[in-house]
């Protein structure tokens, strides 16, 4: 029987699922337009592009006040955080999908997912942030100008967490249930 809040509940697991997939593709081009930077910028430099007798090159540094470094490891931070947050979302996508197969959150493999999912979402976006971290300090010191960059992962943190609780609570439900189809059965 599927009550007024479960309804509500696999509404939002729809909007979930819609929008992992919509975070996924935006990552994907968020790689695509960095790897396409990161290569355009060291095969061609920014010297070959003109526009109106102006290159890239110096429109950037002049008019953004942006040195190549900081545009190099801007791009290479960004990529890595893109494929973080892409693999999250692809995880994320994924678990929605199940969930809405399965009809309610209250499964015991359902639970046992979405706590792999608060998982990987800490997990994946720590080591995301280490390695922009190093990627960046690694840039910083071989490249000149290169301007500060900070980042912080405690909002993925925190969402992790919720998804680890939440998790426990859906354990918590299928476990209710289980013992409701036992009583039923020995009455």
């Amino acid at each position: 029987m599927e009550t007024k809040t479960l309804r509500i509940i696999q509404k939002l697991a729809a909007v979930g699922k819609v929008l992992s997939k919509i975070i996924a593709v935006c990552c994907i081009i968020g790689i695509i337009g960095c790897l396409i930077g990161i290569i355009s910028i060291s095969t061609l430099g920014l010297d070959t592009f003109k526009i109106g007798g102006v290159t890239i090159h110096s429109m950037i540094e002049e008019s953004a006040e942006m040195s190549i470094g900081t545009l190099y490891a801007y791009m290479t931070v960004g990529l890595i955080l893109c494929i973080g947050e892409c693999i999250i979302a692809k995880k994320a996508e994924k678990y929605f999908r199940n969930e809405l197969t399965a009809g309610t959150p209250f499964t015991f493999d359902g639970a046992k997912e979405m706590l792999r999912l608060g998982i990987y979402i800490i997990a994946i976006s720590i080591g995301a942030l280490i390695a922009a971290n190093i990627s960046y300090s690694i840039m910083d010191h071989c490249l000149s100008d290169v301007a500060e960059i900070h980042l912080d992962a405690f909002g993925q943190t925190g969402t992790g967490l919720a998804f680890i609780i939440a998790s426990l609570l859906c354990k918590f439900g299928a476990e209710k249930e289980t013992e409701s189809q036992a009583d039923a059965h020995l009455l």
